[in-house]
């Protein structure tokens, strides 16, 4: 896991290095500035020598600047690095997100994924700084103020090794309970995220459906989850301050009890065993000593809340696509045929799941197919895998003749296009949408691919025409002008197989058939796959395609269709006045 997230700090390696150079060097001017106070003490302000206090005063003036300037640049560089590192981890996280094939993002869910962009990776941020500043300085501080307080007094020294095998368990006992509570409540976090996620983007359902009372106590119920585990974490965790606190006080007072007895043994006299500076050494010490084992306990609270984050985080990183370019990827589709030679398929990958059975057919390029079925059928699961954007179970899928497989997967999806059931537009303007499927397009090629759409009239009714500005997900259009920039966008691309899984549900009937008229006319070399639940979008096609749980019931066309099949032709008499009367 270290070496996986380690990969992304990269060219921030140089001010990682130079903050815990730097917090280094402040933490070797803070250990010398009290003994230095404590010769003071002793060889200028006891027996009044002016020119000592000035000479050492300076000494510690300086020493101060310094401290303050290495923990300035220790400072800078550290925030400039824990930025670094959490913007490559979210760059190296997003860009494997990219490869991830259907399933992939299917394992994680997109709320999973977002809590892991942003929460989980805040969280790595914090650790990272702490860990190049205070990660170094504390065990530093701690060490050389242990050597420091032996050289000073050996005896009274021992009074710090006593405290830290009792701290050390009790920090175990805290992390080992809190972190799975930690593990919990990351995932609970991407409950919250779906729920508020499903609300907002469905927020015209709710209310239409009056079900605001009915959210409310969903989101109230997970964020209540997030409560009590982290009530239940932090019970744990407040046992560390009380537990330090009880340290630093106990052994302030025996080293204050013990080195009274000793100046008063001794006479205040180095020589016979401790004086008033060694005294105020030793308590600036114990208080630096406590101090730094305080951070370290905040270390490894902190580090426990963020292992969670980082176990979450190396699950993307080490995720790796189901679909994968062959070693040497064909290049270039020949044409728009598709053939499917025994082709089954299982989301769940297994032979007792299958929701595509055995299909076989072939499509000559530029042919028009229709496809119909009813809910759940597996019209949108067959035609995904002429795309590839899942691989066959069994069988295999050619396009152009070649083996899906067998593509790279860039050349295959550029001829494939494909107007998902769901249309998706992004948040800018017309242009810039319609662009995704050919960000060089010309204004011409965008009005003439919006034209074949029927896109192009509705418009040129806005106020800024091709410059008008998208919503996200397009919620300032009607679904049917939607579906019509989708396909307009899908045209652009110019494919060899153009795919309209159920696209022109949302537009009238008269603007379905000028959508088809154009394919007709204007892209006759392109192979057409439609699926439609209106017989009306598919009765002219060369072919159509029927499918009934998963299986292939019948292929031919409208007149051999109609009176042969019992589905097409339940479905034609629904559908005109025979099935009304």
């Amino acid at each position: 896991m270290l070496k996986r997230l380690a990969a992304s700090v990269r060219e921030y390696k140089t001010p990682s290095i130079l903050a815990s150079f730097f917090v280094s060097l402040e933490v070797v001017m803070e250990v010398i500035i009290p003994y230095c106070m404590g010769k003071l003490l002793d060889n200028g302000v006891t027996p009044g020598n002016m020119a000592y206090i000035l000479k050492i005063g300076a000494v510690l003036v300086g020493l101060c600047v310094l401290s303050l300037t290495f923990g300035v640049l220790a400072g800078r560089n550290a925030a400039f690095a824990s930025s670094g590192f959490s913007r490559n981890l979210r760059h190296d996280m997003f860009h494997n997100v990219q490869r991830f094939s259907f399933s992939n993002i299917d394992r994680f869910s997109v709320a999973s994924l977002v809590t892991r962009l942003t929460t989980d990776v805040t969280n790595l941020q914090n650790s990272y700084q702490m860990i190049i500043r205070i990660t170094v300085r504390a065990p530093l501080m701690l060490v050389f103020s242990l050597v420091m307080a032996f050289r000073v007094n050996h005896r009274l020294s021992l009074i710090f090794l006593c405290v830290l095998p009792l701290l050390g368990l009790g920090l175990g006992l805290i992390i080992k309970n809190a972190h799975p509570i930690f593990t919990r409540v990351f995932q609970t976090y991407d409950k919250l995220n779906r729920v508020v996620s499903e609300n907002l983007h469905g927020i015209r359902v709710v209310k239409a459906f009056v079900r605001e009372e009915h959210e409310k106590e969903k989101f109230n119920t997970v964020s209540e989850n997030i409560f009590r585990d982290f009530v239940s974490a932090e019970k744990l965790l407040a046992f560390n301050a009380p537990m330090m606190q009880l340290s630093a006080n106990s052994v302030m007072i025996l080293i204050s009890w013990f080195g009274a007895q000793m100046i008063f043994a001794s006479g205040n006299s180095a020589e016979n065993g401790m004086t008033t500076g060694d005294l105020v050494i030793l308590i600036t010490y114990a208080m630096q000593i406590l101090m730094n084992l305080m951070m370290i306990s905040m270390i490894f609270v902190m580090l426990t809340l963020s292992r969670a984050s980082a176990e979450r985080i190396c699950e993307v990183l080490a995720e790796e696509s189901d679909l994968k370019n062959p070693e040497h990827p064909v290049t270039e589709v020949k044409d728009g045929s598709v053939e499917f030679e025994n082709v089954s398929f299982s989301y769940a990958g297994s032979r007792d799941k299958l929701c595509l059975k055995n299909a076989n057919f072939s499509i000559r390029s530029g042919e028009t197919v229709g496809i119909l079925g009813s809910t759940g059928a597996g019209k949108s699961t067959l035609v995904q895998l002429i795309a590839r954007l899942y691989d066959a179970t069994e069988g295999t899928v050619r396009v152009g003749g070649v083996d899906v497989r067998n593509y790279d997967l860039d050349t295959l999806r550029g001829q494939v296009a494909m107007v998902l059931q769901k249309n998706v537009l992004f948040s800018g303007t017309i242009k810039e949408n319609l662009r995704w499927g050919n960000e060089n397009a010309t204004d011409e090629e965008i009005e003439e691919a919006c034209r074949l759409a029927q896109a192009d009239s509705f418009i040129r009714e806005f106020p800024d025409g091709y410059d008008t500005h998208i919503e996200q997900g397009g919620t300032n259009v009607s679904g049917g002008q939607k579906q019509r920039l989708c396909i307009a966008r899908s045209l652009l691309k110019k494919p060899k197989v153009l795919i309209l899984d159920d696209s022109t549900s949302a537009v009238d009937t008269k603007t379905d058939a000028l959508i088809r008229k154009g394919f007709r006319e204007y892209i006759p070399s392109t192979t057409k796959i439609i699926i439609a639940q209106r017989v009306s979008s598919v009765e002219h096609a060369d072919k159509i395609i029927i499918l009934d749980d998963g299986e292939i019931e019948a292929v031919g066309t409208h007149e051999s269709l109609l009176g042969s099949d019992r589905i097409y032709t339940e479905v034609y008499n629904s559908q005109t006045k025979g099935g009304a009367q």
